[in-house]
């Protein structure tokens, strides 16, 4: 092998190194910073990219997928004074590869110590009943004051996230009992309020009640009244029809009423509770004779249409009753 073939192998060589050394291939999710001498130029996207060999060289090699970075627990004294423990967890994202590379040294742990001063920050302009129920507004908060702070560094916090706040054990307990205290005066509150629901219902069911039996006994005294008035209505038509039948000059007529007002008194005394044995210390042919008063009013008003055993008068007269004038 002469000295011209050891030049031109030399020189293939030399040829294929300086390939390698300009030809760089970037994968995807990352961005590549180029120096030239010391210097940034560029930044390489990802696939094939071609440096000047020996003058260019990667500088920077940044991640550009969305990232998380775990924030750890720490102590945050609220505004009122209570000590409580909170972690949290920050995703980021590189937005521009030569500001995350030459803006900030040591990227992730800028991102954490801004993360963890801002939740003492926030937490710690809160008081705790507000530091517990509205974590929302924390995460807020905090994504807006760390992504305004990382803004210079080419990156983007997308979220932070508080992942659990620990008050001590003497505090958690306090509270205990304090949500018990209230959970047992509203089960009283709703107690009462259900017994003076009842009692209002019942009274407006009493006084509905008390209307209604009220209106009924106005309304059978109305009708009881009103039977009364024509039971008075007809007695005196009654009376009136018997005088003037007496001032008529008939005497059969005093004893059809008398006969009746005697049949009811003696039917009343009959039938009361208090009498076992009736004693009548009277003639039974007076209430007869006072009967035969009324059967003569029947004939003179049906006059001959009665049956002819009606029409027949009896042979023996009665013994003149109380309420029968003598000698007729």
């Amino acid at each position: 092998m002469g000295g011209m073939d050891i030049a031109v192998i030399a020189f293939v060589v030399l040829v294929v190194l300086v390939l390698f050394a300009g030809i760089k291939t970037v994968p995807q999710g990352y961005r590549y910073t180029v120096e030239r001498f010391g210097r940034y130029t560029k930044t390489m996207e990802p696939g094939l990219n071609i440096i000047v060999p020996f003058i260019d060289r990667i500088g920077a090699k940044m991640n550009v997928m969305e990232q998380v970075l775990d924030v750890p627990t720490q102590e945050v004294i609220t505004k009122d004074n209570a000590s409580v423990s909170a972690d949290a967890v920050a995703f980021y994202q590189v937005l521009n590869a030569a500001q995350a590379a030459y803006q900030v040294s040591d990227l992730q742990n800028a991102i954490l110590n801004l993360t963890m001063t801002n939740i003492r920050s926030v937490m710690g302009s809160m008081d705790l009943d507000e530091l517990l129920s509205n974590r929302d507004t924390i995460n807020e908060k905090l994504l807006r004051v760390v992504d305004d702070a990382a803004n210079p560094w080419g990156i983007k916090i997308t979220r932070v996230e508080i992942k659990d706040i620990a008050p001590p054990k003497d505090l958690v307990d306090a509270m205990a009992r304090q949500m018990k205290a209230e959970r047992e005066k509203r089960a009283q509150v709703l107690e009462a309020e259900g017994s003076r629901n009842a009692q209002i219902l019942r009274a407006e069911g009493a006084k509905q009640s008390a209307i209604l039996q009220a209106e009924g006994q106005r309304e059978a005294a109305f009708r009881d009244a009103e039977a009364r008035e024509r039971l008075a209505e007809a007695e005196a038509k009654a009376t009136q029809m018997v005088s003037a039948a007496i001032a008529a000059g008939d005497v059969q007529a005093i004893n059809y009423f008398v006969a009746q007002k005697y049949t009811e008194a003696l039917a009343a005394i009959g039938t009361a509770n208090n009498q076992k044995i009736v004693l009548m210390p009277m003639e039974a042919s007076a209430l007869i004779g006072s009967l035969g008063g009324i059967g003569a009013i029947a004939k003179e008003v049906f006059g001959d249409n009665q049956a002819p055993a009606a029409r027949q008068r009896p042979t023996t007269t009665p013994r003149t009753g109380p309420f029968e004038p003598q000698g007729k």
